[in-house]
């Protein structure tokens, strides 16, 4: 395969639970680029309430690379505050005008700052790290990127050091607007089922592997979510809200419709009725049909994903939760593992949907009041103290 190519060419898998096969994992090309950006300040945002906002800007850097760049051709990992993205050569410059334009749009119409950069993968590798990945298939032509290396934890540090960034920051200027067509924001929050909605990132440490720290949470939870479906699914229809007008369409419009705010509330309450109409009476509007979208919806979310880390957005009842945390403390100081985990009533859902009429759309989910961010802000002390004790007993 050639290098431009090298992921729309990637045989892909759909068995989850293969996930920890590590052979898999292809390394990418040299003269790839990572692009990674996230809202400074997030905690600050999660805590006045905002995290919705901060969802969907995260969710707004996908969106617009993919547009710019095609979506074939670019994997992704949404963080929650932000997301990282990997680019062939060709394409940075046009993936960092789009992603250029959604600093500047969070910034004069959300008031999020978003830090971004564009750091190539030699360079990465040069720091020890490396970028390697598989593609899983959610469902015919959607896809997920699953990556490994340490390569992006290394792009994230780079991200958060100002110092070090400023050599690889993306340049803002008087960027044009963003393509984000078909980011939306319409789903009330899910609720839980079970009691709580977890936001989990872990990673084996030492020589325990993945698959044998899930077959210890597995025994705990009573299944394993990387290879029980349908267990570990969130956005089935049983569980999906849906308000007219959605209480986030405000947001959508805001982003989406920034150079003209009148066109995309008409657009967007148009489309809202369609769905209305639609999903009551099961009629088939257009190219929306809403049986086969629920369908196609429950499968094509990124509630499982590897980015260096596993991370994982579960429902779980108290008593699933306290053996699992029990379990995790307990291998964490054992030096088998790190995690981050934070807990909340609801899980949030950010659409992006790309041609629904040839079942193109994927759902971004995170725990609510924080989620993967607050999650990931945990892991990271917890590895930083693992590495700190390491290199004190050497």
């Amino acid at each position: 395969m050639s290098a431009d190519d090298f992921y729309s060419e990637l045989p892909s898998f759909s068995d989850f639970s293969m996930v920890g096969v590590l052979d898999e994992y292809r390394p990418v090309p040299d003269d790839w680029v990572v692009l990674a950006a996230d809202i400074v300040r997030s905690t600050d945002a999660v805590a006045e309430g905002r995290y919705k906002e901060v969802n969907m800007v995260g969710a707004s850097v996908i969106a617009a690379v993919l547009n710019r760049v095609g979506r074939d051709r670019a994997p992704f990992v949404f963080g929650g505050d932000g997301a990282m993205l990997v680019v062939p050569a060709q394409d940075v410059q046009a993936a960092c005008d789009a992603l250029a334009g959604v600093v500047d749009l969070s910034r004069q119409v959300m008031e999020l700052e978003l830090r971004a950069a564009a750091i190539p993968v030699s360079y990465l590798r040069e720091q020890g790290g490396d970028v390697r990945l598989r593609k899983y298939q959610l469902s015919p032509g959607n896809h997920l990127a699953m990556i490994l290396g340490d390569g992006l934890a290394i792009a994230d540090r780079i991200l958060k050091d100002p110092k070090e960034a400023a050599a690889f920051a993306v340049s803002v200027g008087d960027p044009e607007l963003p393509p984000l067509e078909g980011l939306s924001c319409r789903w009330e929050p899910l609720p839980a089922r079970e009691g709580h909605i977890v936001s989990l990132i872990l990673k084996p440490a030492g020589r325990k592997t993945l698959p044998a720290v899930m077959d210890d949470i597995a025994s705990r939870l009573g299944y394993n979510p990387l290879a029980d479906d349908k267990r570990s699914r969130l956005a089935d229809k049983s569980r999906l809200q849906f308000r007219f007008p959605p209480s986030g369409l405000r947001y959508e419009v805001l982003l989406g419709a920034a150079h003209n705010r009148l066109r995309g509330w008409a657009k967007s309450v148009i489309e809202c009725v369609v769905f209305v109409v639609a999903n009551s009476t099961g009629w088939r509007i257009g190219p929306f049909d809403p049986k086969r979208y629920f369908e196609e919806l429950s499968l094509n979310t990124d509630h499982r994903k590897i980015g260096d880390s596993l991370q994982l957005v579960l429902d779980l009842t108290p008593e699933q939760l306290s053996a699992v945390k029990t379990h995790l403390e307990a291998a964490y100081a054992a030096g088998e593992l790190v995690f981050g985990m934070h807990v909340s009533e609801t899980a949030l859902m950010t659409c992006f949907v790309e041609d629904i009429g040839n079942s193109r759309h994927i759902h971004f989910v995170d725990g609510a009041d924080g989620g993967l961010s607050m999650a990931a802000a945990e892991f990271k002390e917890r590895r930083a103290s693992l590495e700190n004790a390491a290199s004190g007993h050497a």
